[in-house]
């Protein structure tokens, strides 16, 4: 027979019980044992020493153990405990070979090592074959005994062991049937189990409950070599489905999957070597536990670096990921799938709570990429529903069923993203994400909510103030008595009218009464504090507007024109009428009246000072004035001080400002009446007149006899005309007799010499014959100018002296351009 090289011969303990770990793992890989769940079984054989049995179990199962050298001498040849594979036997069977007992080598007192390998043998094995001699039958001292012996204290040192069978294999056997050794034998084995002493548990504990006694013979392997074979070769038929129902096997309660074989055969021996008793069901529950914590733990290894995970892993942080849920479900399947198939054949409850252990840290891995997956969602969402919003918004739709539409489409899409990303294995809540999502939409709602609000406010504060302004701007400028009731009227009607499109145009938000009320509230105080500001600033320039309005009264008359002070026009009466507005408009602008109650301020300030009594009190008078003076207080009657725009010590101070600064056109106007009553008095007294005509009728006379002497007067008539105009002799004396004469002598003689000039010209044909009365026309019109001008004597004065100068210090021909231009423009 040839021995198959793939039984993988491996010393699992060596001769001084020390357990062989690697090995044990090797040989589990390189037969694949941890493969096999509980498709296994352990076949045990002990017996004396040199009694064959690693020849049995090499032409049983196909093994090479090694066996002893007959001619060589008997000797032992297995120390400690050997294992291989059994070649060629289903299922999967592991020949365990002990070392023989009863051995030369560790002497009659060293059994410590034969009883450690039997209590190993029991405790791991399905089968444990007792090799004996067949002469050994029927004797007291027969070498079994002692073995038989040491196998039943063994067994008593198993809690709840299991039943295990005990196949005796008779060698060498002799003519004797077996049906006549078998009785002898298992007598000999009641009697060895009867001596053994047990626990009080199982002194009445029968042979069967523990063992299935079984019996074969075997002849002689070295005389009859070719029938042992035979025989060999049938034993060898009952291995095969030894474990099925039935089977040679026994109960196996207390087995060990194959994968936890090694971890279950170490802790085992370390029991036994530690001289503990070894409580099986206790072991098998430790073995379950470490193994699927192992296979737990090496399942959560591959998980963590699954490329398919880590791919999610890394596409869900970039964004979400359709599908999310049903890819990570099927890789959380597998894995959990793999476990439970290799934990299959372990303890129910350690399996389960292990499972459950298992899927609890694979969720905790992935949690976060879950975690992440409804941020995605709930961003996305929460962006939709700012895009659908603010398109909603754009249409035209009402804010408020807008909000709640958008709202409601958006976490219906987040539900959805939701159940697209839970996961089969989980029973995660996306309550918390989605409650955010929920205040997320309030909060962008809110936000948007308030800057309309602000917009619409602002809106209709704009227009408001657009619609109140300029108005109240021109209703102050105009001083008019009915100022503040005007102002009245209009604020309240521009607050209705901007109150009323602000009610319907908020209508829209459904907002609660008392917001609105308060909004609507607000906008009208803000009507009544444009105008108000609107007063306050006008107060601030009620100087300007109050000189403003006297000018305007004072210099021009009722159709509007400007007035010309002819001497006709009564100065005081203008002067009245003037200051009259003007006080009118201060005494507008020095209180806001926009709650219609009546006040004295008017009749005060023109009481005080109309009659002009506004001045400074002499010493004598100041006790008397200060009790008398009505203005000399800080605040009006019935009116507020916030409501006051100027108080009664300011009023009397800016009138008094006022008169100061206007007192220079009344004093002009004035002045403009006497020059121009001077200069149309120029001629003679009437008396002067008649005296002329009468002590001159000689001279007269001879003028009309002579008409030589008419000729020439016409002509001196003309040449003393053209230099009254040339001249301008009645502006030189406007401004007094002495400045006039000095002017006059000043150019005279270039005048002359320029009119002469001008006539030797005229006598040659060079200029054009209506130059002179041009010019004379052009100089009477600058004449009537000036006196169109009364107010601005400055202006008047300076103009005058320009144009005295440049007329006095100009060439001939310069004049002459100017008179033809101002002729030109004159008859344009």
């Amino acid at each position: 027979m040839e021995r198959d090289q793939d039984s993988c011969g491996t010393q699992l303990i060596d001769g001084n019980g020390v357990f062989n770990v690697e090995g044990l793992d090797n040989f589990s890989k390189i037969t694949k044992l941890s493969q096999c769940g509980l498709s296994y079984a352990i076949v045990a054989i002990m017996g004396p020493q040199s009694s064959g049995k690693s020849t049995l179990l090499n032409h049983l199962f196909h093994t090479n153990f090694r066996e002893m050298d007959a001619f060589r001498g008997r000797s032992q040849t297995t120390k400690g405990i050997w294992m291989a594979k059994c070649v060629g036997i289903e299922p999967f069977t592991i020949a365990m070979d002990l070392e023989g007992t009863d051995g030369r080598e560790r002497g009659e007192d060293d059994t410590a090592f034969e009883k450690q390998s039997a209590l190993f043998a029991l405790a791991v094995a399905d089968i444990v074959l007792i090799n004996m001699w067949c002469h050994d039958i029927g004797r007291e001292q027969a070498a079994n005994k002692p073995l038989l012996k040491t196998v039943f204290q063994a067994m008593m040192r198993l809690f709840s062991p299991r039943k295990t069978t005990l196949l005796f294999v008779i060698r060498d056997k002799t003519r004797t049937p077996l049906e006549y050794l078998e009785p002898i034998l298992r007598e000999d084995i009641q009697k060895i189990w009867a001596a053994v002493t047990k626990p009080e548990a199982h002194k009445s504990t029968s042979l069967s409950e523990f063992f299935n006694v079984e019996v074969t013979a075997l002849s002689s392997y070295e005389e009859k070599e070719e029938q042992f074979e035979r025989e060999v070769a049938e034993l060898r038929q009952r291995f095969f489905h030894s474990i099925s129902p039935g089977g040679l096997a026994g109960d196996r309660q207390g087995v060990v999957p194959a994968s936890g074989f090694s971890f279950s055969a170490q802790q085992i021996w370390k029991i036994i070597k530690e001289n503990k008793d070894l409580d099986l069901p206790a072991h098998k529950v430790m073995v379950a536990t470490v193994r699927c914590e192992e296979i737990a733990n090496e399942k959560l290894r591959y998980l963590s670096s699954d490329q398919g995970w880590l791919a999610l892993e890394e596409a869900v942080q970039a964004g979400p990921v359709s599908g999310f849920g049903k890819k990570l479900s099927s890789i959380l399947e597998f894995y959990l799938s793999e476990y439970e198939n290799e934990a299959i054949y372990f303890d129910e409850g350690v399996r389960n709570a292990k499972q459950q252990q298992l899927e609890s840290r694979a969720l905790d891995v992935v949690h976060h990429a879950y975690v992440t997956m409804l941020g995605h969602l709930r961003s996305k969402a929460l962006e939709s529903f700012k895009m659908r919003l603010e398109q909603s918004l754009h249409k035209g739709e009402g804010f408020a069923a807008s909000v709640r539409a958008c709202a409601q489409s958006c976490m219906v899409e987040f539900d959805k993203g939701c159940e697209d990303a839970s996961i089969r294995q989980a029973n995660w809540d996306a309550s918390k994400v989605r409650e955010k999502l929920h205040r997320d939409i309030e909060a962008h709602a809110a936000s948007v909510r308030s800057t309309m609000l602000t917009e619409m406010i602002a809106k209709y504060e704009k227009q408001l103030t657009d619609m109140l302004s300029g108005p109240v701007e021109a209703l102050f400028e105009a001083g008019e008595n009915d100022a503040w009731t005007s102002i009245r009227k209009l604020l309240k009607r521009e607050t209705e009218v901007a109150v009323s499109e602000f009610s319907t145009a908020v209508a829209s938000f459904e907002l609660d009464k008392p917001t609105i009320d308060t909004m609507v509230q607000n906008l009208r105080e803000y009507g009544r504090n444009v105008v108000e500001k609107k007063a306050r600033e006008e107060a601030g320039k009620v100087l300007i507007r109050m000189k403003d309005r006297f000018t305007t009264i004072f210099n021009h008359d009722n159709d509007s024109m400007p007035r010309v002070w002819t001497g006709k026009e009564d100065i005081r009466a203008i002067t009245k009428d003037a200051r009259a507005a003007s006080l009118k408009i201060l005494s507008t602008l020095a209180a806001i009246r926009l709650d219609e109650k009546s006040d004295d301020i008017e009749n005060v300030l023109f009481s005080s000072l109309s009659d002009g009594t506004v001045s400074v009190p002499s010493s004598k008078d100041r006790s008397v004035g200060a009790s008398s003076d009505s203005l000399a207080s800080s605040t009006w009657k019935e009116v507020s001080p916030k409501a006051t725009l100027l108080t009664p010590v300011q009023c009397k101070s800016l009138w008094r400002q006022f008169k100061a600064e206007t007192e220079y056109s009344v004093t002009q106007a004035i002045s403009a009446q006497e020059a121009h009553k001077r200069s149309n008095n120029w001629l003679p007294p009437p008396w002067a007149i008649v005296a002329m005509v009468v002590l001159g009728f000689n001279e007269f006379m001879v003028l009309l006899r002579n008409p030589l002497y008419l000729l020439v007067l016409f002509v001196v008539y003309l040449l003393s005309k053209a230099l009254w105009v040339q001249m301008d002799i009645t502006g030189e004396f406007r401004n007094g007799a002495l400045p006039g004469i000095l002017s006059i002598s000043s150019r005279l003689l270039p005048t002359v010499m320029n009119l002469l000039r001008r006539l030797a010209e005229e006598a040659q044909g060079r200029p054009t014959p209506e130059a002179p009365m041009q010019q004379s026309f052009s100089f009477q019109n600058s004449r009537n100018q000036t006196q169109l001008n009364p107010t601005s004597p400055e202006s008047s004065v300076s103009s005058s002296c320009i144009s005295s100068t440049d007329s006095e210090y100009s060439s001939p021909n310069l004049m002459h351009r100017r008179s033809t231009k101002i002729s030109e423009e004159e008859f344009s």
